[in-house]
C-alpha cells in the first residue's frame, strides 16, 4: 500500500469519527453503556437467591431487566430522532400530560398500591410509576419555559414564582401517594434549573428556605416519616424493625472492604437486605466489589454530570436556550437521584424510595433515565449542527 493509500485511509477515518462524534456525543455515550452494563451484572447478582426462592427461576428479574434496558434504548432513540424544536413547542401539553397522570393515579381503582403507596399505573409488563414520568416531562417544561420567560425569571419575582407554583402543586399530588422522594428530587431540579437560569440569589435563598421549612415540617409531623428520620440517624437502636435496612445495608458496604467479596459472593443479598435489586443495589455492590466498584460508580455518575453540563455550556454558547436548560436539568435530575440512592445506602441521608439511575431494577426509571439521555444526545447533535465547534469540544474533550 502506497503513502498516498495510507493517507487516505487515514483521512477516511478521521473523518468517520468525526461524523460519529457529532451525531453522539461519544463521553456521554459510553458512560451511559457503562452503568447499564454494570447494572445488569449487579441485578442479576442481587436477585439471583430470591428469585429462586420466590419464583423458581433464578434469571428471572434480570431477564424482565433486560427487555427493560432494550425499551429503554429504543425510547432513547426515539427521544433522539425528535427535534428539540417540536419538544420546545409541545410544553405546555407535556405539562398537562404530567398533571394527568399523577391526578390519574390517584384514582380509587385506578392507581396500583404497594406496600401502601399508591404510585404505579398498571400497563402489562409492568407498572408504570408517573412520579418518573413527571420528571422527565417537568424537566422538559421549565427547559421550554425558561427559554421564554428568562429575562422575567431573571428580573421579576412572578417570572420566578409561576413555575414554582406549578412544581409545588406536582409535589403537593406526589405527597398524597405518597411519595416523599420523588416531591424532594422534582423541586430540587427546578430549582437547580431556575438558579442556572439567573434567578437572583435573595429570590431563590427564600423560596428554597421556605421549601426546606416546609418538608421539614411534613417529615416531622408525619410519624412513618419521623421514624426513618430516627432510624438513620441511630440505626442500631433498633436494628430488627425501623434500622433493619440500614444496617443491612451498612454490614454489606462494610464486609467489602478494599476490593470485595468477589462478584456473586454476597452474604447479605440472601435473605437479610430487603430490595436488594433495587433501592439497595449499591450496597451489594459494594459488598461484592468493595471500594473499587464504588469508586468506579461514583466516577462514572460523576462523568456523567460533567458530559451534561458541557453538553449545556455548548448548547448556550450556541444561543440553544432550550437545549441547554434540558441538559443542565437532566444532568442535575440524574446526579441527584444517583446521589441521594447511594447516601440512602451508605446512611448519609433518610431512606428514600429512589432507585440508582441506570441500574437499579425497574421498568420506570429505566424508559424515563433512557429517554432523558436521548435528549441529551439530541442537544448535543443539534448544537454541532448550529455552528462550528472545536473538535475538543465535539469529542467530548477539554474545551467542552
Amino acid at each position: 500500500m502506497s503513502a498516498v493509500d495510507i493517507q487516505a485511509t487515514r483521512d477516511a477515518g478521521q473523518q468517520l469519527q468525526l461524523r460519529l462524534a457529532q451525531r453522539l456525543d461519544l463521553g456521554l455515550t459510553l458512560s451511559v453503556l457503562a452503568l447499564l452494563g454494570l447494572g445488569l451484572v449487579m441485578v442479576a447478582s442481587a436477585s439471583i437467591g430470591i428469585a429462586d426462592r420466590n419464583l423458581g427461576d433464578p434469571l428471572y428479574f434480570l431477564k424482565r431487566q433486560a427487555v427493560y434496558v432494550v425499551l429503554g434504548l429504543a425510547a432513547a432513540a426515539l427521544a433522539y430522532r425528535i427535534r428539540l424544536a417540536y419538544w420546545e413547542a409541545s410544553a405546555g401539553l407535556l405539562l398537562g400530560f404530567a398533571y394527568f397522570l399523577l391526578i390519574l393515579v390517584l384514582v380509587p381503582g385506578v392507581g396500583v398500591t404497594v406496600n401502601g403507596s399508591t404510585r404505579w399505573l398498571s400497563l402489562g409488563l409492568f407498572n408504570l410509576q408517573v412520579s418518573e414520568v413527571a420528571k422527565l416531562l417537568f424537566t422538559l417544561y421549565l427547559a421550554g419555559y425558561l427559554t421564554r420567560h428568562g429575562r422575567a425569571v431573571r428580573e421579576q419575582f412572578a417570572g420566578f414564582l409561576r413555575p414554582m407554583l406549578l412544581l409545588a402543586g406536582a409535589s403537593l399530588l406526589l405527597l398524597m401517594e405518597p411519595d416523599f422522594g420523588a416531591a424532594v428530587v422534582l423541586m430540587a431540579i427546578g430549582l437547580a434549573m431556575l438558579f442556572l437560569a439567573g434567578a437572583k440569589l435573595w429570590q431563590f435563598a427564600l423560596l428554597l428556605g421556605g421549601v426546606a421549612t416546609a418538608l421539614a415540617m411534613l417529615a416531622i409531623t408525619t410519624p412513618y416519616r419521623m421514624a426513618r428520620l430516627t432510624a438513620f440517624l441511630d440505626p442500631w437502636n433498633d436494628p430488627f424493625n425501623s434500622g433493619f435496612q440500614l444496617t443491612q445495608s451498612l454490614i454489606a458496604i462494610g464486609s467489602g472492604s478494599w476490593f470485595g467479596v468477589g462478584l456473586g459472593a454476597s452474604v447479605q443479598k440472601l435473605f437479610y437486605l430487603p430490595e436488594a435489586h433495587n433501592d439497595f443495589l449499591f450496597a451489594v455492590l459494594a459488598e461484592e466489589l468493595g471500594l473499587v466498584g464504588i469508586t468506579v460508580v461514583v466516577l462514572l455518575y460523576g462523568w456523567f454530570l460533567w458530559r451534561s453540563f458541557g453538553i449545556g455550556r455548548a448548547a448556550e454558547q450556541a444561543g440553544q436556550l432550550f437545549g441547554a436548560y434540558l441538559a443542565y436539568g437532566v444532568g442535575v435530575w440524574v446526579s441527584l437521584q444517583a446521589f441521594i440512592n447511594m447516601g440512602v445506602n451508605m446512611g448519609l441521608l433518610p431512606t428514600k424510595g429512589l432507585t440508582l439511575p441506570l441500574m437499579s431494577y425497574g421498568g420506570s426509571s429505566m424508559l424515563m433515565t433512557c429517554a432523558a439521555v436521548g435528549l441529551l444526545l439530541r442537544v448535543h447533535r443539534e448544537t454541532v449542527e448550529s455552528g462550528p465547534l472545536r473538535v475538543g469540544r465535539v469529542m467530548g474533550g477539554r474545551g467542552a
